[in-house]
């Protein structure tokens, strides 16, 4: 191994392998703790570094139209690892990148395990990694050790950061039907940041309200896994069907409370129950369902969400969910390249950060690898640019999340890429090639296009050196 002091990883899954190849790949020593097989967890069967432990699909490779499969596109010209290994042992999926599990994680494994400088050392981390240590990546995810969770929040000055995540639906702005909904803050309050218009509301009669209870109360819901009994629920995010169980005026009294409101479509005619939607990011692109928690399987939230008076034809950015879950409140808690403000020399990547799937971890993984190994050659830590992929990603995590006072200190929430978090085009596509004007889904798949292809332009760019963004 090279003289040089190593960076330490803790974390063997998709997150920190790459981070790892990452590092080694600019000829800095890593080495790489993951504490399979001396400790396991209820959801990992193998000792072998990213294991796929739910799905073994990386979702769309359509780096065209689809954000995941531009930041397939994007990793790739990284030279990511996982993205390697995954294209070397995918299995037919369609549209979709799909991997033999077994061969995918053998191959990240060997590939790591074989490289001069990286060290895989196995065993727990039982607490903050020793101080000695001079740049540590935590990468730790969703299933990280009770006893290195412990000492991240005590070191962060968290609350909690396991817990029952029951997270609401996000919609995307350009789906919601504004004929029938409208803008506006109850009594027209203006928050700090605010104008006194910025919820959408979707007015319910009592007809509406009724029927809805009632399909809340029927939706088939997801079940916990045995190992997921005991842990609680994040206090004030109940999912919407339970508070629903507990009576029929519930919802009506609570998020879903009329009060304060009047719809500018029907100005005489009051709602029976509002629902409202809050702005989700700071593009405004996106906003979440308040008060919709949920542990609706996917398919019954599509069909009892659009319902919704405005909402029939709503595209969801990430739909409810209900899942142990261990990640920091990273808008607060990180700085722009993923260091933890408290003590700096320790940085996060992964779902721990709060981004959600597969490839999202990867992805965090591999700028927490280079942004290390920038700081390790002494260079300014370069970011990527925010309108490609990855940088929109980070983005989120690190401050693209919109903080409100009434959300409470808790409303960051784990994210999937989409083309809600990415800065808006600086002229939207309006005609084909063909000269005629694209209306509905042609107009859609277009914008689609120009976003990708703006994001490979700057990320080619940003890789060439001439469009680098230092970290704060």
């Amino acid at each position: 191994m090279s003289a040089q002091r190593p960076i330490h990883i803790v974390g063997g899954g998709l997150a920190g392998s790459e981070a790892a190849w990452q590092i080694a790949g600019r000829g800095i020593p890593v080495v790489l703790h993951e504490m399979r097989p001396l400790r396991t967890t209820a959801a990992h069967k193998t000792e072998g570094l990213a294991e796929l432990v739910c799905s073994n699909s990386f979702r769309s490779d359509d780096a065209g139209t689809n954000a995941v499969g531009l930041l397939h596109a994007e990793m790739r010209r990284l030279d990511s690892l996982i993205m390697r290994c995954a294209d070397a042992h995918q299995v037919p999926a369609g549209g979709a990148l799909a991997v033999d599990r077994e061969e995918f994680s053998k191959a990240v494994t060997a590939a790591l395990a074989g490289h001069p400088l990286i060290t895989v050392a196995r065993g727990e981390i039982d607490g903050l990694p020793p101080a000695d240590w001079e740049r540590v990546i935590i990468a730790t995810g969703p299933l990280t050790s009770p006893p290195l969770a412990e000492a991240i929040r005590k070191l962060s000055g968290e609350d909690s950061l396991a817990f029952f995540d029951a997270i609401a639906p996000i919609v995307h702005r350009d789906s919601i039907d504004m004929s029938v909904a409208w803008f506006q803050s109850r009594y027209d309050k203006a928050g700090p940041a605010g104008t006194g218009a910025d919820y959408i509301n979707c007015p319910l009669d009592r007809a509406q309200y009724d029927a809805f209870v009632d399909a809340l109360l029927a939706a088939e819901k997801v079940s916990f896994h045995e190992w997921e009994a005991e842990t609680p629920y994040f206090d004030g995010c109940l999912p919407i069907e339970i508070m629903a169980a507990r009576g029929r005026e519930t919802l009506r009294h609570g998020p879903l409370k009329p009060f304060g409101l009047t719809n500018e479509h029907n100005p005489t005619e009051k709602a029976y129950a509002v629902i409202q939607l809050r702005q989700d990011n700071k593009l405004g692109t996106l906003f979440n369902m308040v008060g919709f928690q949920t542990k609706m399987k996917h398919g019954e939230q599509l069909r009892v969400f659009r319902t919704i008076p405005g909402l029939e034809k709503a595209e969801f950015a990430r739909l409810g969910g209900l899942h142990r879950n261990t990640f920091l409140n990273s808008p607060v808690l990180l700085d722009g390249s993923l260091r933890l403000r408290a003590q700096p020399r320790l940085r996060f990547a992964g779902q721990i950060t709060g981004c959600e799937g597969y490839v999202e971890s990867a992805a965090i993984g591999l700028l927490a690898g280079r942004f290390a190994a920038d700081e390790q050659e002494a260079q300014p830590v370069s970011l990527p640019p925010a309108t490609t992929a990855m940088g929109a990603l980070l983005s989120h995590i690190t401050g693209g999340h919109v903080q409100t006072i009434d959300a409470g200190p808790r409303s960051f929430q784990p994210m999937n890429v989409n083309f809600g978090l990415f800065p808006p085009l600086a002229r939207a596509p309006i005609t084909g090639d063909d000269g005629k004007k694209l209306r509905g889904a042609e107009k859609t798949i277009a914008k689609k296009r120009a976003l990708s292809a703006r994001a490979l332009g700057d990320l080619d760019r940003w890789i060439a050196g001439g469009d680098r963004v230092a970290a704060a």
